[in-house]
Protein backbone atom coordinates (compact mmCIF):
# COMPACT_ATOMS: atom_id res chain seq x y z
CA UNK A 1 0.00 0.00 0.00
CA UNK A 2 1.04 3.32 -0.44
CA UNK A 3 0.05 6.96 -0.89
CA UNK A 4 -0.17 9.45 -4.27
CA UNK A 5 -2.07 12.79 -4.38
CA UNK A 6 -3.37 11.96 -0.78
CA UNK A 7 -4.92 9.06 -2.47
CA UNK A 8 -4.54 5.41 -1.03
CA UNK A 9 -3.35 2.73 -3.70
CA UNK A 10 -2.98 -0.76 -4.09
CA UNK A 11 -0.70 -2.65 -5.92
CA UNK A 12 -1.71 -5.67 -7.97
CA UNK A 13 0.11 -9.14 -7.63
CA UNK A 14 -0.74 -12.17 -8.22
CA UNK A 15 -0.66 -15.08 -5.32
CA UNK A 16 -0.87 -18.75 -5.94
CA UNK A 17 -4.29 -20.39 -4.60
CA UNK A 18 -5.29 -23.96 -4.90
CA UNK A 19 -8.92 -24.39 -6.16
CA UNK A 20 -11.28 -25.52 -3.31
CA UNK A 21 -13.68 -28.49 -3.46
CA UNK A 22 -16.82 -27.78 -2.34
CA UNK A 23 -18.45 -30.70 0.32
CA UNK A 24 -21.24 -30.32 1.95
CA UNK A 25 -22.06 -31.08 6.19
CA UNK A 26 -23.99 -30.70 8.96
CA UNK A 27 -23.79 -27.89 11.80
CA UNK A 28 -23.39 -29.90 15.10
CA UNK A 29 -22.42 -28.54 18.97
CA UNK A 30 -19.32 -29.16 20.21
CA UNK A 31 -19.97 -31.65 23.02
CA UNK A 32 -23.18 -33.69 22.68
CA UNK A 33 -24.66 -36.97 25.03
CA UNK A 34 -27.49 -38.77 24.29
CA UNK A 35 -28.49 -39.83 27.93
CA UNK A 36 -30.12 -43.57 28.45
CA UNK A 37 -31.52 -45.73 30.87
CA UNK A 38 -29.28 -47.76 33.23
CA UNK A 39 -32.03 -50.29 34.55
CA UNK A 40 -35.45 -51.06 34.14
CA UNK A 41 -38.31 -48.34 35.18
CA UNK A 42 -41.08 -45.63 35.40
CA UNK A 43 -39.71 -42.35 34.28
CA UNK A 44 -40.70 -40.00 37.36
CA UNK A 45 -39.20 -36.57 36.33
CA UNK A 46 -37.75 -34.46 33.27
CA UNK A 47 -36.24 -31.31 33.89
CA UNK A 48 -37.74 -29.36 31.06
CA UNK A 49 -38.65 -29.21 27.04
CA UNK A 50 -36.51 -28.76 24.21
CA UNK A 51 -34.23 -25.80 24.44
CA UNK A 52 -34.32 -25.18 27.87
CA UNK A 53 -31.16 -24.76 29.37
CA UNK A 54 -29.51 -26.08 32.54
CA UNK A 55 -26.46 -25.49 34.33
CA UNK A 56 -24.32 -28.76 35.50
CA UNK A 57 -25.24 -31.41 37.38
CA UNK A 58 -28.62 -31.10 37.21
CA UNK A 59 -30.89 -34.12 37.30
CA UNK A 60 -32.54 -33.78 33.85
CA UNK A 61 -34.22 -37.42 34.02
CA UNK A 62 -35.36 -39.26 36.99
CA UNK A 63 -36.75 -43.04 37.49
CA UNK A 64 -39.37 -43.55 40.05
CA UNK A 65 -36.75 -44.97 42.71
CA UNK A 66 -39.13 -45.92 45.86
CA UNK A 67 -38.60 -49.76 45.15
CA UNK A 68 -34.61 -49.30 45.39
CA UNK A 69 -35.26 -46.99 48.66
CA UNK A 70 -37.13 -49.91 50.08
CA UNK A 71 -34.18 -52.02 49.48
CA UNK A 72 -31.97 -49.84 50.71
CA UNK A 73 -33.58 -49.94 53.94
CA UNK A 74 -33.60 -53.19 54.23
CA UNK A 75 -29.81 -53.53 53.60
CA UNK A 76 -29.32 -50.92 56.23
CA UNK A 77 -31.18 -52.91 58.37
CA UNK A 78 -28.97 -56.03 57.37
CA UNK A 79 -25.96 -54.18 57.77
CA UNK A 80 -26.60 -53.20 61.99
CA UNK A 81 -27.85 -56.63 62.93
CA UNK A 82 -23.82 -57.75 61.46
CA UNK A 83 -22.37 -55.04 63.29
CA UNK A 84 -23.63 -55.67 66.34
CA UNK A 85 -22.72 -59.21 66.11
CA UNK A 86 -19.46 -58.42 64.66
CA UNK A 87 -19.27 -56.38 68.47
CA UNK A 88 -20.98 -59.08 70.08
CA UNK A 89 -17.91 -62.14 68.43
CA UNK A 90 -15.28 -59.41 69.59
CA UNK A 91 -16.43 -59.20 73.30
CA UNK A 92 -17.14 -62.64 73.65
CA UNK A 93 -13.54 -63.66 71.96
CA UNK A 94 -12.19 -60.68 74.27
CA UNK A 95 -14.13 -62.55 77.55
CA UNK A 96 -12.43 -65.86 76.64
CA UNK A 97 -8.79 -64.12 76.32
CA UNK A 98 -8.61 -62.52 79.40
CA UNK A 99 -11.48 -64.72 81.48
CA UNK A 100 -11.50 -67.90 80.15
CA UNK A 101 -13.04 -69.50 83.35
CA UNK A 102 -15.65 -66.90 84.28
CA UNK A 103 -18.51 -67.68 86.47
CA UNK A 104 -21.21 -67.76 84.03
CA UNK A 105 -19.53 -70.91 83.00
CA UNK A 106 -20.07 -72.43 86.05
CA UNK A 107 -22.91 -75.37 86.83
CA UNK A 108 -25.66 -74.82 89.79
CA UNK A 109 -24.67 -76.58 93.22
CA UNK A 110 -22.48 -73.42 94.58
CA UNK A 111 -19.94 -74.09 91.53
CA UNK A 112 -18.35 -77.18 93.37
CA UNK A 113 -18.08 -79.70 90.04
CA UNK A 114 -16.88 -76.27 88.43
CA UNK A 115 -13.97 -76.15 90.81
CA UNK A 116 -13.40 -80.02 90.86
CA UNK A 117 -12.88 -79.53 87.27
CA UNK A 118 -10.63 -76.94 87.19
CA UNK A 119 -8.87 -78.64 90.89
CA UNK A 120 -8.53 -82.20 90.18
CA UNK A 121 -10.22 -83.39 86.40
CA UNK A 122 -7.85 -80.72 84.47
CA UNK A 123 -4.94 -81.62 86.07
CA UNK A 124 -5.06 -85.42 86.72
CA UNK A 125 -6.61 -85.61 82.59
CA UNK A 126 -3.59 -84.02 81.83
CA UNK A 127 -0.95 -86.00 83.66
CA UNK A 128 -2.90 -88.88 82.30
CA UNK A 129 -2.50 -87.89 78.74
CA UNK A 130 -6.23 -87.70 77.57
CA UNK A 131 -6.21 -83.80 76.82
CA UNK A 132 -3.66 -81.02 76.33
CA UNK A 133 -5.11 -77.84 77.90
CA UNK A 134 -3.08 -75.64 76.23
CA UNK A 135 -4.52 -76.94 72.88
CA UNK A 136 -7.80 -76.91 74.09
CA UNK A 137 -6.73 -73.40 74.96
CA UNK A 138 -5.67 -72.36 72.04
CA UNK A 139 -8.70 -74.07 70.20
CA UNK A 140 -11.42 -72.40 72.23
CA UNK A 141 -9.64 -68.82 71.60
CA UNK A 142 -9.59 -70.03 67.73
CA UNK A 143 -13.14 -70.94 67.83
CA UNK A 144 -13.75 -67.33 69.32
CA UNK A 145 -11.86 -65.81 66.36
CA UNK A 146 -13.64 -67.48 63.74
CA UNK A 147 -17.19 -66.09 64.71
CA UNK A 148 -14.92 -62.56 64.72
CA UNK A 149 -14.05 -63.71 60.97
CA UNK A 150 -17.77 -64.45 60.21
CA UNK A 151 -19.18 -61.62 61.69
CA UNK A 152 -16.80 -59.33 59.50
CA UNK A 153 -17.42 -61.22 56.82
CA UNK A 154 -21.64 -60.28 57.02
CA UNK A 155 -20.61 -56.46 57.56
CA UNK A 156 -18.60 -56.76 54.11
CA UNK A 157 -21.24 -58.12 52.68
CA UNK A 158 -24.21 -55.95 53.84
CA UNK A 159 -21.94 -53.05 53.04
CA UNK A 160 -21.52 -54.32 49.69
CA UNK A 161 -25.44 -54.48 49.12
CA UNK A 162 -25.56 -51.19 50.61
CA UNK A 163 -23.33 -50.00 47.90
CA UNK A 164 -24.89 -51.83 44.66
CA UNK A 165 -28.29 -50.38 45.55
CA UNK A 166 -26.67 -46.68 45.86
CA UNK A 167 -25.23 -47.81 42.60
CA UNK A 168 -28.55 -48.46 40.82
CA UNK A 169 -30.39 -45.43 42.74
CA UNK A 170 -27.79 -43.16 41.35
CA UNK A 171 -28.12 -45.01 37.80
CA UNK A 172 -32.01 -44.08 38.12
CA UNK A 173 -30.86 -40.25 37.43
CA UNK A 174 -29.52 -38.59 34.42
CA UNK A 175 -27.30 -35.75 35.48
CA UNK A 176 -26.10 -33.04 33.16
CA UNK A 177 -22.35 -33.59 32.91
CA UNK A 178 -21.97 -29.95 31.15
CA UNK A 179 -23.95 -26.89 31.13
CA UNK A 180 -26.13 -27.17 27.61
CA UNK A 181 -29.73 -27.21 26.52
CA UNK A 182 -31.81 -30.45 25.65
CA UNK A 183 -31.91 -30.88 22.06
CA UNK A 184 -34.51 -33.71 21.95
CA UNK A 185 -36.43 -35.88 24.26
CA UNK A 186 -37.49 -39.78 23.49
CA UNK A 187 -39.77 -40.49 26.52
CA UNK A 188 -42.54 -38.10 28.70
CA UNK A 189 -43.03 -38.40 32.52
CA UNK A 190 -44.99 -42.08 33.17
CA UNK A 191 -43.14 -44.04 30.26
CA UNK A 192 -41.31 -47.80 31.17
CA UNK A 193 -38.13 -47.95 29.92
CA UNK A 194 -36.08 -50.86 29.77
CA UNK A 195 -31.91 -50.61 30.07
CA UNK A 196 -30.06 -48.96 27.02
CA UNK A 197 -33.14 -47.19 25.96
CA UNK A 198 -32.30 -43.74 24.92
CA UNK A 199 -34.35 -40.97 27.18
CA UNK A 200 -32.88 -37.46 26.01
CA UNK A 201 -30.16 -35.73 23.89
CA UNK A 202 -28.33 -32.80 25.73
CA UNK A 203 -25.35 -30.60 23.66
CA UNK A 204 -23.74 -27.30 24.85
CA UNK A 205 -24.98 -25.44 21.69
CA UNK A 206 -22.88 -22.15 22.63
CA UNK A 207 -19.91 -23.35 20.69
CA UNK A 208 -20.58 -24.52 17.34
CA UNK A 209 -18.73 -27.29 14.95
CA UNK A 210 -19.09 -28.14 11.44
CA UNK A 211 -19.26 -32.34 10.78
CA UNK A 212 -17.75 -32.96 7.13
CA UNK A 213 -17.11 -36.03 5.33
CA UNK A 214 -14.22 -35.54 3.23
CA UNK A 215 -12.53 -37.77 0.67
CA UNK A 216 -9.66 -39.05 1.98
CA UNK A 217 -7.53 -37.61 -1.34
CA UNK A 218 -8.45 -34.40 0.22
CA UNK A 219 -7.97 -34.77 3.58
CA UNK A 220 -3.57 -34.21 2.90
CA UNK A 221 -4.42 -30.64 2.22
CA UNK A 222 -6.03 -30.50 6.13
CA UNK A 223 -4.15 -30.15 9.42
CA UNK A 224 -5.88 -29.25 12.60
CA UNK A 225 -5.36 -25.43 13.30
CA UNK A 226 -5.80 -24.82 9.57
CA UNK A 227 -8.54 -22.08 8.24
CA UNK A 228 -11.06 -23.03 5.38
CA UNK A 229 -13.94 -21.06 3.94
CA UNK A 230 -16.91 -22.18 5.09
CA UNK A 231 -21.24 -21.00 3.53
CA UNK A 232 -24.25 -21.39 5.90
CA UNK A 233 -27.70 -21.57 4.39
CA UNK A 234 -28.83 -19.00 6.47
CA UNK A 235 -25.99 -16.51 6.13
CA UNK A 236 -25.55 -14.37 3.31
CA UNK A 237 -21.98 -14.22 3.64
CA UNK A 238 -18.89 -17.03 3.90
CA UNK A 239 -17.21 -17.79 7.64
CA UNK A 240 -14.01 -18.62 8.31
CA UNK A 241 -13.88 -22.06 10.32
CA UNK A 242 -10.83 -23.87 11.66
CA UNK A 243 -9.98 -27.50 11.04
CA UNK A 244 -10.84 -29.18 14.84
CA UNK A 245 -10.26 -32.76 14.70
CA UNK A 246 -9.65 -35.24 11.44
CA UNK A 247 -10.80 -38.55 12.74
CA UNK A 248 -8.01 -41.15 12.27
CA UNK A 249 -9.91 -44.26 10.57
CA UNK A 250 -11.51 -43.66 7.06
CA UNK A 251 -14.85 -45.14 6.31
CA UNK A 252 -14.42 -48.33 5.34
CA UNK A 253 -17.29 -48.42 2.71
CA UNK A 254 -17.48 -44.61 1.91
CA UNK A 255 -13.47 -44.14 2.09
CA UNK A 256 -14.86 -40.75 3.81
CA UNK A 257 -12.73 -38.81 6.50
CA UNK A 258 -14.58 -37.40 9.13
CA UNK A 259 -13.67 -33.71 10.05
CA UNK A 260 -15.06 -31.50 12.44
CA UNK A 261 -14.47 -27.52 11.97
CA UNK A 262 -14.73 -24.98 14.67
CA UNK A 263 -17.36 -22.03 13.83
CA UNK A 264 -16.84 -19.39 15.56
CA UNK A 265 -19.89 -17.12 15.03
CA UNK A 266 -22.59 -15.62 16.78
CA UNK A 267 -25.68 -17.95 17.09
CA UNK A 268 -28.06 -15.32 16.66
CA UNK A 269 -26.95 -11.97 14.01
CA UNK A 270 -28.38 -8.56 14.10
CA UNK A 271 -31.02 -9.24 12.08
CA UNK A 272 -32.82 -12.13 13.72
CA UNK A 273 -31.01 -15.12 11.93
CA UNK A 274 -30.25 -18.32 14.39
CA UNK A 275 -27.61 -20.44 13.56
CA UNK A 276 -27.89 -23.55 15.29
CA UNK A 277 -27.24 -27.88 15.42
CA UNK A 278 -28.49 -29.72 12.38
CA UNK A 279 -28.65 -26.62 9.35
CA UNK A 280 -26.82 -27.11 6.09
CA UNK A 281 -23.12 -26.57 5.59
CA UNK A 282 -20.26 -26.16 2.89
CA UNK A 283 -16.56 -26.13 3.49
CA UNK A 284 -14.24 -25.24 0.58
CA UNK A 285 -11.45 -27.96 0.99
CA UNK A 286 -8.22 -27.29 -0.81
CA UNK A 287 -7.34 -29.86 -2.99
CA UNK A 288 -3.61 -30.09 -3.28
CA UNK A 289 -3.34 -32.63 -6.39
CA UNK A 290 -5.29 -29.95 -8.67
CA UNK A 291 -2.25 -27.88 -8.70
CA UNK A 292 -1.86 -24.47 -7.82
CA UNK A 293 -3.21 -21.27 -9.97
CA UNK A 294 -2.37 -17.51 -9.65
CA UNK A 295 -4.75 -15.15 -9.44
CA UNK A 296 -4.87 -11.55 -9.35
CA UNK A 297 -6.28 -10.36 -6.31
CA UNK A 298 -7.27 -6.43 -5.45
CA UNK A 299 -9.06 -4.85 -1.74
CA UNK A 300 -12.83 -5.13 -2.51
CA UNK A 301 -12.85 -1.81 -1.45
CA UNK A 302 -10.91 -0.89 -4.70
CA UNK A 303 -14.30 -1.54 -6.68
CA UNK A 304 -16.61 0.88 -8.12
CA UNK A 305 -19.95 -0.15 -9.33
CA UNK A 306 -20.84 2.26 -12.21
CA UNK A 307 -23.39 0.91 -14.09
CA UNK A 308 -24.06 -2.74 -14.66
CA UNK A 309 -20.09 -2.86 -14.66
CA UNK A 310 -17.64 -3.06 -11.93
CA UNK A 311 -14.37 -1.05 -12.56
CA UNK A 312 -11.45 0.31 -10.46
CA UNK A 313 -9.46 3.71 -10.64
CA UNK A 314 -6.10 2.96 -12.27
CA UNK A 315 -2.81 5.19 -11.75
CA UNK A 316 -1.29 4.94 -14.47
CA UNK A 317 2.60 5.47 -15.60
CA UNK A 318 1.87 9.01 -16.66
CA UNK A 319 0.67 9.31 -12.48
CA UNK A 320 -3.13 9.79 -14.53
CA UNK A 321 -6.15 8.27 -12.99
CA UNK A 322 -7.83 6.38 -15.50
CA UNK A 323 -11.25 4.14 -14.65
CA UNK A 324 -10.56 0.68 -15.63
CA UNK A 325 -13.50 -1.96 -16.35
CA UNK A 326 -12.96 -5.24 -14.97
CA UNK A 327 -14.35 -8.50 -14.73
CA UNK A 328 -14.70 -10.46 -11.48
CA UNK A 329 -14.02 -13.77 -9.53
CA UNK A 330 -14.95 -14.74 -6.46
CA UNK A 331 -14.47 -13.20 -3.08
CA UNK A 332 -11.72 -14.14 -1.11
CA UNK A 333 -11.12 -14.11 2.70
CA UNK A 334 -7.49 -12.39 3.79
CA UNK A 335 -7.55 -14.82 6.93
CA UNK A 336 -7.08 -17.70 4.01
CA UNK A 337 -3.97 -16.29 2.71
CA UNK A 338 -0.91 -16.01 4.47
CA UNK A 339 0.90 -13.05 1.87
CA UNK A 340 -2.57 -10.93 2.06
CA UNK A 341 -2.84 -7.89 4.90
CA UNK A 342 -5.89 -8.83 6.56
CA UNK A 343 -6.27 -4.58 7.83
CA UNK A 344 -7.50 -3.75 4.34
CA UNK A 345 -10.74 -5.81 4.56
CA UNK A 346 -11.71 -8.11 2.20
CA UNK A 347 -10.12 -9.20 -1.11
CA UNK A 348 -11.84 -10.27 -4.74
CA UNK A 349 -9.72 -11.81 -8.02
CA UNK A 350 -9.74 -10.22 -11.22
CA UNK A 351 -10.25 -12.20 -14.18
CA UNK A 352 -9.50 -9.31 -16.58
CA UNK A 353 -8.89 -5.90 -16.79
CA UNK A 354 -6.00 -5.86 -14.50
CA UNK A 355 -2.40 -7.11 -14.96
CA UNK A 356 0.32 -7.33 -12.15
CA UNK A 357 1.91 -4.08 -11.14
CA UNK A 358 -1.35 -1.81 -11.57
CA UNK A 359 -1.48 1.12 -8.72
CA UNK A 360 -5.67 0.47 -7.69
CA UNK A 361 -7.15 3.50 -5.63
CA UNK A 362 -8.70 2.40 -2.92
CA UNK A 363 -11.08 4.35 -1.45
CA UNK A 364 -14.07 3.91 0.96
CA UNK A 365 -16.35 6.06 -0.74
CA UNK A 366 -16.82 5.09 -4.29
CA UNK A 367 -18.23 8.89 -5.69
CA UNK A 368 -14.97 10.24 -3.77
CA UNK A 369 -12.46 8.40 -5.93
CA UNK A 370 -10.38 10.63 -8.65
CA UNK A 371 -11.77 8.92 -12.06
Amino acid sequence: MGTVAAETYYEVRAHDLSPPVTLSGTVIPEKEITLSAQLPGRVKTIAGEEGEQFAEKTVLVALDDRELLAKRRSAVAAWRRADAALRNARMQYERELRSPDSPDKAPGGMGLPHLFDQILTKPLSGLMGQSDEGLDRRTQLHGYGTKIEQAQSGLIQAKSQIDQIDSKIRDARGIAPFEGVIIKKMVEVGDTVQPGQPLLQFADTRRLQIEVDVPARLVRGLKVGKQVAAKLDVLDEPVIVTVAQIFPVADSQRHTVKVKFDLSIDRESEDGRYVGPGQYAQVDVPDVKAGKQELLLIPKAAVIQRGSLPGVCVLNDDNKYELRLVRLGSAINPALITSLDPSIGDYVSVLSGLKEGDQVVVSQNSRKTPC
